[in-house]
């Protein structure tokens, strides 16, 4: 446990470091580009962190060979907008706190109020995303061009809006070259950033779900609540980098543009390869998103942005964890009562089993005989009634890696639900 502790720490030490080498490239990237602070931090610093999640959505959504790997990517998609929308911002809101006790304080500008805008623009389509989460109709796949269209535009206007260019005697000296801060030389620093970002993400979530383990903790908890912290940890060390160096601009701004790229790139992609369909957990998970942008909403508006009205936006994280640890804890007693008391109409024979074992082998062995998700030999289902298991099956639950199964008829549910029961006898 030690070992995985000091692993731990290193990974976020090193993904630290290295977003004090992306934030530096990034910097004059923009410059070399002639771009604003708002550009470069919701444009340039916003999609280069922003592009692992993206690929992890994509790998998920277009290359799962199963539906529970396909769903897990749109729970993926819709995982980074909360916790951008909670801790990432609540974190700027505390560095900006603790800088203004322990040397002098940094005023939020007045141009970050342009960031009200991209609030409202965000929760416009992401409210527009809930909605399509929520129905099932011909071509419901081709409005991700919507996403897409919408996101070149909001790239288009940034660049062309971009605000002051940072002066080179305002920014700190290229860390790879000093002496020669060209954009080429700029563009490598933050792609061998990027790579490094990339992999100790990578090694930070591994050693994340060891200690959950380790812990006795759930690992759907850890899933639900840990992993997406650990994935848009990137945007909120350049923003704590940045706040640190006295450019809150920066800081809000590469939260601002993650967020719009979270709300339509792999929206986009979940839309167009997936059925995209919200179970309890996910709905749940952007209700909290739509409260929490909704109150950033009211702060980016004020005259004036108070640190202390960002660090709150945490408190909505924190009623999401304390809602699903509270769902896992007591999830059988979530299922109707009807439900409950449900038998199984199929005839208990060697028959059904044997059309059971053949559905569970073709939609379901392929994570469960793989050690993806929890063995179901060894009496795990006995807590449940067969009306429960029906109900699981039907509903799914993306928390524990689970899909809806309601592309199988109720026949074939229960044909499967005989078969897992088999596995206890």
């Amino acid at each position: 446990m030690l070992v995985r502790l000091l692993l731990f720490l290193a990974s976020a030490a090193a993904i630290y470091a290295a977003c004090e080498y992306f934030v530096n490239a990034v910097e004059w990237c923009g410059h070399r580009m002639k771009l604003g602070a708002v550009a470069v931090g919701s444009l340039l610093a916003a999609f280069g962190t922003a592009l692992p999640e993206s690929i992890v959505t994509f790998m998920a959504v277009v290359l799962g060979r199963t539906e529970a790997e396909r769903q897990l990517g749109v729970g993926a998609a819709l995982g980074g907008p909360l916790v951008l929308s909670t801790i990432a911002y609540a974190i700027v809101g505390i560095a900006l706190l603790v800088r203004a006790r322990t040397s002098h304080p940094v005023p939020i500008p007045a141009s970050v109020h342009s960031i009200h805008r991209d609030q409202g623009i965000f929760l416009a389509l992401f409210l527009a995303s809930l909605c399509l989460g929520l129905t099932s109709f011909p071509h419901k796949r081709w409005l991700a061009l919507v996403f897409v269209a919408v996101y070149l535009a909001y790239a288009r206007a940034r660049a062309r809006n971009a605000g002051t260019v940072a002066k080179a005697e305002n920014l700190e000296p290229l860390k790879l070259h000093p002496a020669h801060a060209s954009l080429g030389w700029a563009a490598l620093q933050a792609l061998a950033a990027l790579t490094v970002i990339a992999i100790a993400s990578r090694f930070f979530v591994s050693q994340l779900g060891a200690m959950a383990v380790a812990l006795h903790c759930p690992p759907q908890l850890a899933a639900l609540l840990l992993s997406p912290l650990a994935t848009e940890l990137p945007e909120t060390m350049n923003a704590v980098i940045w706040v640190r160096q006295g450019k809150p601009k920066l800081a809000l701004a590469n939260i601002s543009g993650s967020m719009m790229i979270q709300a339509t790139l792999p929206a986009a992609l979940g839309i167009f390869f997936t059925e995209w369909r919200f179970d309890h957990m996910l709905l749940v998970s952007a209700v909290v998103t739509v409260s929490a942008v909704a109150f950033l909403w009211l702060v980016f508006a004020a005259p004036t942005v108070r640190p202390a009205a960002l660090a709150a936006a945490a408190l909505f994280y924190a009623v999401f964890g304390l809602y699903v640890a509270n769902y896992f804890v007591h999830r059988w007693q979530h299922v109707p009562a009807a439900d409950h008391l449900r038998a199984n109409p199929m005839a208990l024979s060697a028959q059904t089993i044997s059309q059971g074992q053949a559905l569970y082998q073709t939609h379901c062995a392929a994570c469960h005989a793989a050690g993806k998700a929890p063995s179901l030999t060894g009496g795990r289902l006995k807590q449940a009634t067969d009306g429960d298991l029906e109900w699981f099956l039907r509903q799914g639950d993306l928390g524990q890696g689970m899909p809806s199964w309601r592309s199988l008829d109720e026949q074939q549910r229960w044909r499967v639900i005989r078969y897992l029961r088999s596995l206890d006898d």
